[in-house]
């Protein structure tokens, strides 16, 4: 069975018989939750603008009832203007053509199926899909952050401190990016508002690992369960930051040998293929283990998502959809389809 298959059925139901239907009474009640739950509504309302992909193709396959060359090429500038990267699109515009030649396909209906299938597809073949963030009982927990100005980086710091804060753990934040005028005091503002400690430089420009330095310290020493480190976000010379990066894991492994657990590349989602590009230049320079993607809710391109995991391999481990502190979700691969595509989603009569 598809994916898409297997995603709808789950929303509408099975059509079986009266039997049938009983037997599985209790499975689909349990299954409707998923579509029924506040986290989904939260998903469709925050990401309605990247609704639109599905209704795109909705609207294409209504203009073109049959399969031709036409439809094909309308469909790959849609999913191109969805911020599917273009040798992804060239490589799914290939499967559905080859799709359509073997099971001798006709009615442009089953193209939307096939499309939500690939896209499955694509986020999974290369690894497994885990979205939990490496925290453990026990011990001191160190996680970076990393990404350029104004991608959503220091939101992104305190936003996760609440998740654990509310979770009952002690957390404190380092103000490691020394250098942006502003940087420390935003991010103390937001520790504040998520009721997190914070570790802060002495004066604007001083040397980031010595904040990185007192920072474990005091997490050691107070017995901390989660470090959270705001990193600079500069672009403009990588043999700079890498080295920057390196000083900080230095001091992060002299302390603890097996951290830093997680280190979190923050994407503003509106920059598009942009945010591709940072993805590239932190990947070289900081080696992350997972993608936090903000802004979710202000794009209607939701492709950045299969682009970042089919290029790196990384997976999409939260993503942002508001401005409140309650507002950065797990990523979800079924709810992010579903929304994605939910417009194909048209129970037959």
């Amino acid at each position: 069975m598809g994916f898409f298959k297997f995603l709808k059925e789950k929303v509408f139901g099975r059509k079986k018989d009266k039997l049938a239907e009983k037997e599985q009474k209790i499975e689909q009640l349990e299954e409707q939750k998923l579509i029924e739950s506040k986290k989904l509504e939260k998903y469709s309302t925050g990401l309605s603008n990247a609704s639109s992909l599905g209704r795109k193709i909705f609207n294409l396959q209504n203009k073109h009832k049959k399969i031709n060359e036409e439809f094909f090429e309308e469909l790959e500038e849609i999913l191109i203007m969805s911020d599917i990267n273009a040798s992804l699109v060239y490589a799914i515009i290939t499967h559905l053509k080859n799709e359509v030649r073997l099971r001798n396909l006709h009615d442009t209906k089953d193209i939307g199926e096939l499309t939500a299938d690939q896209m499955f597809v694509i986020y999974t073949n290369k690894s497994v899909v885990d979205t939990n963030l490496n925290f453990k009982d026990g011990r001191l927990n160190i996680f970076v952050f990393v990404g350029v100005n104004g991608s959503g980086k220091t939101t992104s710091v305190a936003k996760i401190a609440h998740k654990y804060i509310q979770m009952g753990k002690k957390v404190l934040v380092a103000a490691a990016d020394t250098f942006r005028a502003g940087a420390v005091s935003q991010l103390d503002v937001w520790a504040n508002r998520a009721g997190a400690d914070i570790v802060k430089p002495a004066k604007e420009g001083v040397d980031p690992s010595s904040v990185v330095f007192d920072s474990l310290k005091k997490a050691k020493e107070e017995n901390y369960d989660l470090l959270l480190i705001d990193t600079a976000g500069r672009l403009q010379n990588k043999i700079n930051l890498m080295k920057e990066l390196e000083k900080m894991y230095g001091i992060i492994t002299r302390f603890q040998d097996d951290a830093p657990h997680e280190c979190l590349l923050v994407l503003d989602a509106t920059t598009g293929q942009n945010g591709v590009s940072q993805a590239r230049h932190f990947k070289e320079a900081a080696n992350p283990t997972g993608i936090i993607l903000t802004k979710m809710d202000g794009t209607s391109k939701g492709g950045i998502v299969l682009s970042i995991k089919d290029e790196f391999d990384l997976n999409v481990k939260y993503i942002g959809l508001g401005e409140c502190l309650d507002d950065l979700e797990q990523f979800d691969l079924e709810k992010f389809i579903y929304t994605m595509t939910k417009d194909l989603m048209v129970e037959n009569e």
